[in-house]
Parts: C-alpha cells; sequence; structure tokens
C-alpha cells in the first residue's frame, strides 16, 4: 500500500516539481552508495528502494511528457 500512496503523490505533481524530485532522490542514492563504501551504512535495504523509486519517477516523467505531447 506505500506504493500506491507514492504513486499518487508522484500523478499529482507537476514536471518541474518530478524533475526536483528525481534529482534529490539521485542525490541521496549517491550519498547512500558513499556510506556503503565506507561501511556507514546500516540499512543496505534503502539503496534498492531509492533505486526502485527513481524508477517510479522516470515513469511518471515519461508519461506525462507523452501525454502534454
Amino acid at each position: 500500500m506505500k506504493t500506491k500512496k507514492y504513486l499518487d503523490n508522484l500523478n499529482a505533481k507537476s514536471l518541474a516539481e518530478l524533475n526536483q524530485e528525481l534529482v534529490s532522490a539521485k542525490k541521496e542514492l549517491f550519498n547512500l552508495r558513499f556510506q556503503n563504501a565506507t561501511n556507514q551504512l546500516e540499512n543496505t535495504g534503502r539503496i534498492k528502494e531509492v533505486r526502485r523509486n527513481i524508477a517510479r519517477i522516470q515513469t511518471v516523467i515519461s508519461a506525462k511528457s507523452k501525454a502534454a505531447e
């Protein structure tokens, strides 16, 4: 159910907001990878979750851009 709410939240946002969220998710992924490389990351499952969220954001962006055309 968490992902359903997250997708509804993404669909309600504009393209500019989605692009901003994509940038912040990519920054978070970079930081998580850096922490993992230095053995500071406790929850390694967060990397997988953020990667999937990035894919979800990109999917919504592409769907909205195709619908706008």
